[in-house]
């Protein structure tokens, strides 16, 4: 916490605003638009209920197919499923770990030409993993020359920019999280963004359970319950005037790790592409055991965990994950190879130097032996 949210949130005890609609709200809203440039964005109870909805937004159904990044955490696919459509998975390319746009167009080749009714797929969800933005424009022309809506997911890459626009503004829906883990926080709670004022009308009526205008409660749609509270969309004010400091922060860890590690045989960074800018929401490393000397990602892992020191293994991949097995992919090796060797450091913006050394001994001891 920056301090500043507190005063939002003594506001809306103060005016007895506390249901999912006050001043907050709109303020929250009306900040998200300022800093990422895009004309509306209503605030949600999450990331992955913003997903949901852009969906339903975008006509998505039953038996429907939805084209979704392989790398990324489930919450990404996990919608597509709440409305009986299927996912359809795309490996990753190795400049950003996000969708391969050539992969892509195969894939969206080969669904229309193996559907009886040559139907296209609905929508297609991309996303910026880690922070890292995805290589947009080339999605967005495979994606414009099918006419296939794009939903950007920007839930790890607030404050992250390809040439100073700004992710979650590039597809016709976007959606950011504010999960208690993401670079600024409302507890829990998301967003979605549009260029489309009416899209984010609609998604603002679904989720106050779709009543209708009547003096008593009359419903003509499906409604849900995932409008934000106005005292977590307090919170949210007061993060937003913090988060170029968060950004600093989480990079600040990136530069420090790569700068006590780069030069370790086998241990790698991610570099952003020119002209791409990355929040370095967390910082990871690859792993080359062959160069390490048979030192592995897990063998690292766990000697930090014998530290009490939290590490993790990149994203499994949702096509090698259990539920998603029988569903179709679209592969290249990128994905499951970075899951094999790649490890998230510690990343959070409260991290002190000693906090990073602690990290970083750690590692050189045993990349050292």
């Amino acid at each position: 916490m920056g301090g500043w949210e507190q005063n939002f949130v003594k506001e809306s005890f103060d005016t007895n605003w506390v249901a999912p609609l006050g001043p907050n709200v709109d303020g929250f809203e009306q900040d998200i638009c300022s800093y990422t440039g895009i004309k509306a964005a209503g605030v949600f109870t999450s990331g992955t209920a913003s997903i949901h909805l852009a969906l339903i937004l975008l006509g998505v159904k039953a038996g429907d197919e939805v084209l979704c990044q392989s790398f990324t955490f489930s919450a990404s696919a996990n919608p597509i499923t709440y409305l009986g459509a299927k996912p359809v998975f795309i490996d990753s390319e190795p400049d950003t770990w996000n969708m391969d746009h050539e992969l892509l167009e195969t894939a969206i080749k080969e669904r229309i030409k193996n559907s009886s009714s040559e139907s296209l797929p609905k929508a297609i969800i991309a996303v910026h993993l880690y922070g890292m933005p995805a290589k947009m424009d080339r999605i967005l022309e495979v994606a414009n020359r099918y006419g296939i809506p794009v939903v950007e997911d920007a839930a790890e890459a607030l404050g992250s920019h390809i040439n100073r626009k700004m992710c979650g503004s590039f597809g016709k829906l976007n959606v950011l999280s504010f999960n208690g883990n993401k670079i600024i926080t409302t507890s829990g709670g998301g967003a979605l963004l549009s260029e489309d004022e009416a899209l984010i009308s609609k998604a603002r009526f679904l989720a106050t359970q779709a009543r209708d205008a009547a003096p008593h409660y009359q419903h003509s749609y499906i409604g849900y319950n995932y409008r934000m509270s106005n005292v977590l969309a307090g919170i949210g004010r007061g993060q937003m005037m913090v988060l170029p400091d968060r950004v600093a922060q989480r990079r600040a860890n990136f530069d420090f790790y790569r700068d006590q590690l780069e030069s370790f045989y086998g241990i790698t960074f991610l570099d952003e592409p020119d002209g791409y800018f990355s929040n370095r929401w967390l910082t990871t490393i690859l792993v080359d055991s062959i160069k390490t000397k048979g030192i592995t990602r897990e063998d690292i892992r766990l000697s930090l965990e014998a530290e009490n020191i939290e590490s993790r293994p990149l994203w499994k991949p949702m096509h090698m994950q259990p539920i998603f097995n029988d569903a179709p992919a679209y592969l290249n090796g990128v994905s499951e190879k970075l899951f094999e060797n790649g490890l998230c450091l510690p990343s959070g913006s409260n991290l002190t130097r000693d906090d990073l050394n602690r990290v970083v001994t750690v590692i050189k001891h045993l990349l050292s032996v």
